[in-house]
């Protein structure tokens, strides 16, 4: 059902005074809302009748953190439900907790399906310290949990940087402090300017930018440290310096960082994290530029030092030059000259000796050797040798002629004779069987028996009809010679070869006599040797 429109005359006529009796008739007469009617009655007096922002100050209870901030607002005699939705629980400085006294800021409404009236709360502030103040305190747990703080992870400033750079605003007075100081101390040193807000929207992300890009590019700038600075503010004006991002930024920083925000009594968070703290932009100047004026005494400091060493060396050589040319071996070298020739000679006399003595040690070793090699001469040695070998003849002649005397030499010479010749006559027939197997299995046995063998041009033997040609050469091998012909086509009805022709050859002697005369002839295939 729709919102009826809210009628502030029927409120005051309800509420008028009137008889009992009158009142209880005329209500009877009233149709009835239905609850949609009455939540829109309520819904348009809330709307009505309460300012549209409200700011209101309690004891916070119940705080429950599900996506959308849940809790209670309450005082002595009252408790107020809050709502507080995640885009605006986002935007809050600080994490409420129960028993804290806040400020919140926002509007009452009626929520109809629920029967509930809430505060919706699109801002909270603590009561007290500020939420600027926790904010800071929360931060700072957060990096010295990290270990930003630690003194050993801050590095040492350059003693002679090549250049510093500066990120703070153009415009802004410490600038001015830094390049005064820095062109008072020492010209020398570079100076590059990163612009960049330093309060407001979007400074924090313009500090860390520059402080990024000047560490990425720091080599080719040569750059050797950085000053982040500004001026004095309030709190609000310096919180971008309390930035978590811009804290990472410096810690990761290449290059070491000074910081110097605000006034002395001043802590940002950058100052905390940087590798040297100051109190004020010209201190920050000064402990990164080194001071001309200074170098210049050391430089005096030092030439003096150095001077007077190299009068103190130089006397210190003089003398000693002096106490050489008093020394005997300059002031009289004659009798220096002197000492050095008698030794020299008594070295000579000593040489002398001993290479007289080694070179007799030498002879008499050669001697030795001499008659070691006389004794080992191949002709005496030959001449022993000699004279052993006939007197070895002599015994071994003597021992025959004493072994002949003993032996029964005809006995001997009969029982050598018959051993021999049943030998002779068993080699005979070994022999004799051997020649009958090798003429049954020689090829000129084959031959003798009728074959022939027939040979193409190069040699080899013809094995198929295909291996020849009408008019090739060829040439027939029988058993007693060889013929050559040519080859011819066939012809019919070519006389058989005659029976007798496979008549089988003689062996054994009778074979071998009678083929005497061909095999001192023939070869193993029948050729003329």
């Amino acid at each position: 059902m729709p919102r009826l429109p809210f009628d502030p005359a029927k409120m005051a006529a309800s509420s008028r005074p009137g008889p009992k009796a009158d009142s209880g008739a005329e209500t009877s007469k009233v149709a009835p809302l239905t609850v949609s009617q009455l939540a829109a009655m309520i819904d348009g007096t809330l709307r009505d009748h309460l300012p549209a922002r409200l700011r209101v100050v309690g004891e916070l209870s119940g705080f429950n953190d599900r996506t959308h901030w849940y809790f209670s607002l309450k005082d002595a005699e009252s408790v107020v439900s809050c709502v507080m939705f995640a885009s605006a629980a986002r935007e809050a400085r600080f994490r409420p907790e129960a028993g804290q006294e806040v400020v919140v800021t926002g509007r009452v409404e009626y929520f109809g399906k629920q029967g509930r009236t809430q505060f919706y709360v699109d801002r909270i502030e603590p009561v007290g310290a500020g939420a600027l103040d926790l904010e800071f305190r929360r931060l700072c747990e957060e990096l010295r949990a990290l270990g930003w703080f630690l003194p050993e992870r801050k590095r040492p400033l350059p003693r002679f940087p090549r250049c510093v750079a500066v990120v703070t605003s153009r415009t802004g007075a410490a600038l001015q402090d830094v390049l005064n100081t820095m062109a008072r101390r020492c010209p020398a040193v570079g100076v590059l300017l990163a612009d960049v807000r330093v309060q407001g929207d979007g400074a924090a992300a313009g500090i860390t930018a520059a402080v990024r890009a000047i560490g990425r590019r720091h080599g080719a700038l040569g750059v050797d440290a950085i000053i982040v600075t500004r001026g004095g503010g309030s709190k609000e004006d310096l919180w971008a310096f309390n930035d978590h991002a811009l804290a990472q930024a410096i810690v990761e920083s290449p290059v070491p960082v000074v910081a110097a925000i605000g006034h002395e009594t001043d802590t940002t968070i950058a100052e905390l994290v940087a590798d040297e703290r100051c109190a004020t932009p010209t201190q920050a100047a000064m402990r990164v530029t080194p001071d001309s004026a200074a170098l210049l005494e050391q430089l005096d400091a030092l030439g003096s030092r150095l001077a007077a060493f190299l009068r103190k060396q130089i006397r210190q050589d003089q003398l000693r030059l002096g106490s050489a040319t008093r020394h005997p071996f300059f002031s009289d070298p004659g009798t220096a000259i002197k000492a050095r020739t008698e030794i020299l000679r008594h070295h000579a006399r000593r040489l002398t000796g001993e290479s007289r003595g080694r070179l007799t040690a030498a002879a008499h070793a050669l001697e030795r050797l001499a008659v070691r090699l006389e004794a080992h001469r191949p002709g005496a040695v030959y001449a022993r040798r000699q004279a052993g070998l006939l007197h070895a003849e002599a015994r071994l002649r003597a021992a025959m002629r004493t072994m002949l005397a003993r032996i029964d030499l005809d006995d001997r010479r009969q029982r050598l004779t018959t051993t021999w010749a049943g030998a002779a006559q068993r080699r005979t027939l070994e022999l004799d069987g051997a020649e009958r197997a090798l003429d049954l299995v020689g090829p000129v046995s084959v031959l003798r028996r009728g074959y022939s063998c027939t040979l193409k041009p190069d040699g080899s033997a013809v094995r198929s009809v295909g291996d020849i040609h009408a008019g090739d050469p060829i040439k027939t091998i029988v058993s007693d010679g060889s013929f050559e012909s040519t080859v011819g086509t066939s012809r019919p009805g070519a006389p058989a070869i005659p029976p007798a022709a496979f008549r089988r050859p003689p062996v054994g002697r009778r074979a071998r006599k009678d083929r005497s005369g061909s095999r001192d002839q023939m070869d193993l295939f029948g050729r003329p040797e």
